[in-house]
């Protein structure tokens, strides 16, 4: 293992793209990072009365705390990004619905003609120790108990080309993907762009459903910890997703079949280099035994999974075992929850 960084942001460190900014601090390949990310709402949404549109400044949502840059990371590399802990750092947790986003409304690109929904606050109370989240009604006394599961929604690198990208959004070099297979103990794939990646993340969540249907999941604070590894002269085109159990390849794009296309082509070459299996074979192999977990369908891109057991692949080893490796940072490298 390498050095252990811990990093705490003040707001001039919270960052609203990916790509054109100056790095905070230098991390090495092997260093652990334990840091703090706010909220999709800048903390700003506190109670029910707090709507958005009246607390929040518009564009500056969903800020992320970055970036960092990891030396030794070139373009052509790929940046493994693995999660050690991700814990909630405030004991409720804020959703919202809006009235032009969402998957169930009408926004700028489906325009249509009825009224638009209401902007509404719910909050839910989070209790770590007891690993639950509790919704509550507005508009009655109904309340369920759902499993925290916390995770981050956006974590990404400085694209390609000098761009500046907006982290309401993703696309080949991470950012907004809003999985809820970003969560502790999974390992991140992604491909580096720039001299020094320029990692950053964000945008944590309680818990999330899959497709992030009304736009926002429960959003909260977070203290996470994760441990990086630059895998030199391999490229990932597309982000991707490692656990003990399972590998999975993310599509963004709109419409969703293209996200759900992008996903499985990389899935499916991905299966062949781990197998040797010809294109056709593992093509064949994910249709029978793959699932395709939805990331989001309400954000500029959409986010689409292709996910295989690893069992299937018989042994074939990711990036040469770099999630075994960055998973055993987790048993060595006490303290990376709350810094």
């Amino acid at each position: 293992m390498g050095e252990k960084h811990t990093y705490m942001p003040t707001a001039k460190d919270l960052s609203y793209t990916f790509g054109g900014r100056m790095p905070l601090a230098h991390l090495r390949s092997g260093d652990v990072l334990s840091t703090y990310t706010e909220d999709c709402f800048g903390g700003a949404v506190r109670t029910v009365d707090d709507l958005p549109s009246k607390v929040c400044t518009f564009p500056y949502l969903n800020p992320v705390t970055g970036p960092f840059f990891v030396e030794d990371a070139e373009p052509g590399d790929t940046l493994a990004v693995h999660f050690l802990s991700i814990v909630p750092a405030r004991t409720v947790g804020v959703s919202s619905t809006f009235p032009h986003f969402g998957a169930l409304t009408s926004t700028s690109h489906t325009a249509t003609l009825q009224p638009p929904l209401e902007e509404r606050v719910w909050l839910y109370d989070i209790d770590v120790e007891a690993g639950v989240v509790r919704y509550r009604a507005r508009n009655s006394d109904y309340t369920v108990d759902l499993p925290l599961e916390p995770m981050h929604g956006t974590v990404g690198v400085a694209p390609a080309g000098f761009e500046a990208r907006s982290s309401i959004t993703c696309d080949t070099y991470g950012g907004n993907m809003d999985t809820p297979e970003l969560r502790a103990g999974t390992t991140l794939y992604l491909g580096v762009n720039v001299h020094g990646a320029m990692l950053g993340l964000g945008d944590g969540h309680a818990r999330q459903g899959e497709g992030e249907a009304s736009g926002v999941a429960v959003e909260v604070a977070m203290h996470t910890a994760v441990a990086v590894e630059v895998i030199k002269g391999v490229p990932t085109p597309w982000p991707r997703i490692e656990t003990d159990d399972t590998i999975m390849s993310v599509g963004c794009a709109r419409p969703l079949e293209d996200a759900f296309r992008i996903s499985h082509h990389d899935l499916v070459g991905w299966t062949a280099e781990l197998t040797g299996l010809d294109t056709l074979d593992a093509y064949q192999l994910v249709a029978q035994a793959g699932t395709a977990p939805v990331g989001n369908v309400c954000d500029p891109n959409y986010t689409m999974l292709a996910a295989l057991p690893k069992r299937v692949l018989r042994g074939g080893a990711a990036y040469g075992g770099a999630h075994e490796r960055l998973r055993a940072i987790a048993d060595v490298a006490p303290g990376t929850g709350a810094p």
